[in-house]
């Protein structure tokens, strides 16, 4: 299964976000009492631990990173379905049994997508822990608040980028009409440019009321007259 990620790996997170992002991983592990909360970002074809909570056993850290399709992670299933997964017990579950998670004694898991506004995944924000652990219905309820708080944010985000991106094509639009409109007749005989009006003056004089002009080839009425006189006859 193949997924955009062209808007996932150009979007930049300030640093101000980051750090709410932070706090929500730390109060996850603490309230939900696990080892580890984390925030994992989908980077084709990887996907990165972007936040990982302070807490004192969490195996993971920022940066790390792992191949996702074929991986066998947890987070994979989660990408892949754009739902919940919730793993009680690895060890006692033959489709999570040989997880690379495992090796981390990270053998409960529950996870939820993160989703970008065009729909395509950003990642997960996920909670394992090292035992067995059903995680209740409040606690399920608590991580989608701070998905939906994410995503609201990631929201916010996307749209300032993009308004700025638009801001900036249309920037660069008005630049090129400006030096479209900036191009001088000048002509290619005698060198006197022609103004707005249809007037002709000598170089240095609009030079010197129009410095920043750009010019363009043309021939003014006396030199035509001068040189193809016989064209108009």
């Amino acid at each position: 299964m193949k997924h955009s990620t062209e808007h996932n790996h150009n979007l930049i997170i300030p640093d101000h976000v980051l750090e709410n992002w932070q706090e929500i991983a730390n109060i996850l592990a603490e309230l939900i009492d696990v080892p580890a909360a984390l925030i994992m970002r989908y980077l084709n074809p990887d996907i990165e631990v972007f936040v990982a909570s302070q807490s004192k056993d969490n195996p993971y850290h920022p940066g790390e990173s792992e191949t996702l399709f074929g991986s066998g992670l947890y987070c994979e299933t989660v990408i892949k379905s754009k739902n919940k997964l919730l793993v009680p017990d690895a060890r006692s579950d033959p489709d999570w049994a040989k997880n690379p998670d495992i090796k981390l004694n990270m053998i409960s898991y529950l996870g939820f997508p993160i989703l970008l506004p065009d729909k395509n995944p950003f990642g997960t924000l996920c909670v394992l822990d090292n035992q067995h652990n059903e995680y209740s219905d409040v606690k399920e309820k608590l991580m989608l608040q701070f998905r939906n708080l994410i995503e609201s944010h990631l929201s916010m985000i996307y749209m300032n980028q993009t308004l700025d991106e638009t801001n900036k094509e249309l920037t660069d639009y008005i630049a090129e009409l400006q030096a479209l409109r900036g191009l001088v007749p000048i002509c290619s005989n005698c060198k006197n440019i022609r103004d707005t009006e249809n007037n002709w003056h000598p170089i240095e004089h609009y030079l010197f009321r129009n410095p920043k002009a750009e010019f363009s080839h043309s021939i003014c009425p006396k030199c035509k007259a001068k040189l193809y006189s016989s064209f108009d006859e």
